[in-house]
């Protein structure tokens, strides 16, 4: 099966493609794209791969799955497409930043909520589950896309050192199970929902925590700010 994905990925996780759950998940989707309102747009599924190859991975911050109104999911945890109001978890992350780095949270705001600009840095956006259906959370969860992220997941795990993953909330810290805590720095905290974030997602630090480790691997900090 050709999957339309950045090389430096198709090459770790083409064992998925071939796989009876993949095929399943492929034939699923396909139809739910003829038949209902899917987002991300079919090209944008696989974005977050694109942007930032396997190579250039730092920083894999882990999200559930698409977001459900029209305009929004652009194939990137957390992010939204130019022009479109920032939502509450991303508004709330962009104020840990204002925080940890005392700027106005205006400076971040103004950038909206593309945040291309930190995938290409090397900051993988990945969502658990890549599609959804309109207005309908949670809607193609247990298809298949699960399997396939953690299989992401795992090969940076094995494969890379002294990458950062930041897993807020109950979902996220489930794909713990797939990383070796030895290599790796992992950050977990409650979810940047306006339902949680008080909880423990504003305090957390996680921004400059992530860079630190970074510059004492050798590695060149993110730019959250940019």
């Amino acid at each position: 099966m050709d999957v339309k994905i950045d090389p430096s990925w198709k090459k770790r996780l083409k064992g998925e493609f071939d796989e009876p759950y993949f095929k399943d998940l492929t034939e699923f989707v396909r139809e739910e794209y003829k038949n209902e309102t899917v987002y991300p747009p079919p090209k944008s599924i696989f974005r977050a791969f694109e942007l930032c190859p396997f190579d250039k991975v730092k920083v894999v911050i882990l999200g559930q799955d698409p977001y459900i109104n029209k305009g929004e999911a652009n194939g990137l945890s957390f992010a939204v497409n130019e022009g479109v109001r920032i939502p509450p978890s991303l508004l709330n992350i962009y104020k840990e930043i204002a925080a940890e780095y005392d700027v106005p949270l205006e400076s971040l705001t103004a950038k909206g909520g593309d945040l291309s600009r930190w995938a290409t840095q090397g900051v993988l956006l990945l969502n658990a589950t890549l599609t959804v259906r309109a207005k309908l959370s949670n809607s193609h969860q247990g298809k298949g896309w699960e399997r396939f992220t953690d299989a992401a997941i795992r090969a940076l795990s094995e494969e890379r050192e002294h990458l950062v993953f930041m897993l807020w909330g109950r979902y996220a810290k489930e794909k713990g199970a797939h990383i070796d805590w030895e290599k790796h720095l992992i950050l977990e905290s409650p979810h940047p929902s306006p339902f949680s974030a008080a909880s423990g997602f504003f305090g957390n630090g996680h921004f400059k925590k992530a860079n630190e480790y970074l510059e004492e691997h050798g590695e060149k900090p993110i730019d959250w700010l940019t």
